[in-house]
């Protein structure tokens, strides 16, 4: 007797995300990559349709007092994170699908990078290499501002994904990405009410929903992914059936969450019951990382080559129908 499976059926699909642009779109990107689209939660390929696989930023960084570990530097080459372009080729060869520039230089305690300083660095980093490019402010408000301005100008045309978008900190970024013709990273603190809030307030300034990408503010493994993951949980099913202001593809910052813990850090002479620090490092980015496509992350942010090719292989298998 033939088992018949109960199949989901979902009232619409999750938005599609276009990132970067190609000459004949205007750009100067060697590829577009589409992310998001999925018709069911993820890799139940058995349900509906999840035409796009998720794709791996590797970030680059614009301090030049970096402040990561050693063990993480020593994988990537400290004269490749002297060089905002020269880490950008680094990571290409490394497998990364797309370039996660973080621009901590713009804070003024690590530098303070001018706008203008801070956009060509963007316009450097996509000389240097055709991926998609993803840009992200330092995190202070009060600079990021006129900087990730600066950038969207600079870079007009090129399609990129610019962030971040906060319930106080909206406005310029949003008029920037559509003057300009970029995506735009909705962040929202672990709240899905808040999300929808965001994302409707921005819907509101006549951005294209297919253009905004959310952040939910994941963590990592050992420090609270069960709730992250919950609140990416409940917002794909509320995508899916129905929720307009939800149905948009996940981003998620995994290299920042797992490296800032002592777990993925941490020397091995100090915790030696825990095993080599260069094995356990780029293992906890991954775990995270694979926490996070449970949840539905489209776009993960990572560091350590090693992590991103263990991520990588198993997206692959993931998609296998």
């Amino acid at each position: 007797m033939a088992v018949q499976i109960l199949k989901e059926k979902y009232a619409q699909p999750v938005r599609a995300f276009k990132l970067g642009n190609t000459a004949e779109e205007g750009g100067t990107r060697g590829y577009s990559l589409t992310v998001g689209g999925e018709g069911t939660l993820p890799f139940q390929h058995y349900e509906g349709e999840n035409p796009n696989k998720p794709i791996v930023a590797m970030e680059v960084n614009s301090n030049k007092q970096l402040d990561w570990k050693d063990t993480l530097v020593d994988a990537i080459g400290k004269d490749v994170v002297a060089d905002p372009a020269k880490w950008a080729q680094f990571n290409k060869e490394a497998g990364a699908d797309a370039i996660y520039l973080k621009l901590d230089s713009a804070d003024p305690d690590k530098g303070g990078d001018s706008p203008e300083a801070c956009a060509q660095i963007a316009k450097d980093v996509l000389a240097a290499v055709d991926l998609p490019l993803i840009v992200a402010g330092s995190g202070n408000a009060t600079v990021d501002e006129e900087v990730l301005m600066a950038v969207a100008e600079a870079t007009k045309g090129e399609g990129l994904l610019l962030g971040f978008a906060e319930t106080e900190h909206y406005k310029a970024l949003v008029a920037a990405c559509l003057g300009n013709g970029h995506g735009i990273i909705a962040r929202s603190p672990l709240d899905i009410n808040i999300c929808k809030q965001l994302n409707i307030l921005i819907g509101e300034m006549n951005m294209p929903m297919e253009r905004i990408v959310i952040d939910p503010l994941v963590s990592s493994v050992g420090y609270g992914i069960e709730y992250a993951y919950s609140i990416m949980e409940r917002g794909r099913i509320g995508a899916l059936t129905g929720d307009k202001t939800l149905a948009m593809p996940l981003i998620a910052t995994v290299g920042f969450e797992a490296w800032r813990q002592k777990e993925a850090w941490g020397t091995t002479e100090e915790y030696a019951e825990w095993g080599e620090q260069s094995q356990r490092g780029p293992a906890w980015e991954a775990t995270t990382a694979a926490a996070c496509l449970q949840g539905g992350v489209d776009i993960l942010c990572m560091r350590h080559p090693d992590a991103v090719k263990t991520i990588k292989h198993q997206i692959d298998a993931l998609m296998t129908k």
